[in-house]
């Protein structure tokens, strides 16, 4: 080999950083709470009857123009912890999952609950969209162990799938 040859082979030297130990593995953290949005005085009585829910349930309901979809999370004597909107709907629906649904009841230690929605139309007649996500309900909350007393609409007079014996379940 030349001398040309050599000179060109050899490559400059560079200058390597030093590297840094590696982190430990880091998973982010959170914190979920329950924020209560306005204070309110709580009844101490139990929710017995359909007739006791739907007299607590119906001032949140009146004068609405869409279809709203409420859970009230109960104790384990039936009293009111709390009410949560799950869903504000269009006229004639209003889209609900139990992710949703049981979010706030799960925040809430609730032991049993209530759900409850209105039509606008103030048919209270079960849709078969009703009767399908009453079933899933119920079945998602057995599994999760938090007990289902009672779905009402509530329109012109109300509808209790209680006092039916649960249609479509």
């Amino acid at each position: 080999m030349n001398q040309d040859s050599e000179q060109s082979s050899v490559r400059p030297t560079r200058l390597v950083k030093a590297r840094r130990p590696a982190l430990p593995y880091r998973v982010p953290r959170y914190r979920v709470a329950l924020v209560c949005e306005e204070a309110g005085t709580l009844s101490s009585v139990p929710i017995q009857t359909s007739t006791g829910a739907e007299a607590l349930l119906r001032p949140c309901f009146d004068g609405l123009d869409r279809e709203q979809f409420l859970v009230c999370g109960l104790d384990a004597k039936h009293r009111l912890i709390g009410i949560n909107l799950v869903s504000i709907g269009s006229l004639s629906l209003s889209i609900v999952h139990p992710r949703e649904v049981f979010k706030a009841l799960i925040l809430m230690n609730a032991a049993a609950w209530l759900c409850a929605h209105n039509h606008p139309s103030a048919d209270v007649t079960p849709s078969r969209e009703d009767l399908v996500l009453t079933k899933r309900l119920r079945e998602a909350a057995d599994l999760l162990g938090i007990t289902l007393l009672d779905h009402l609409i509530l329109g012109e007079g109300y509808y209790s799938f209680a006092d039916q014996g649960w249609p479509g379940g």
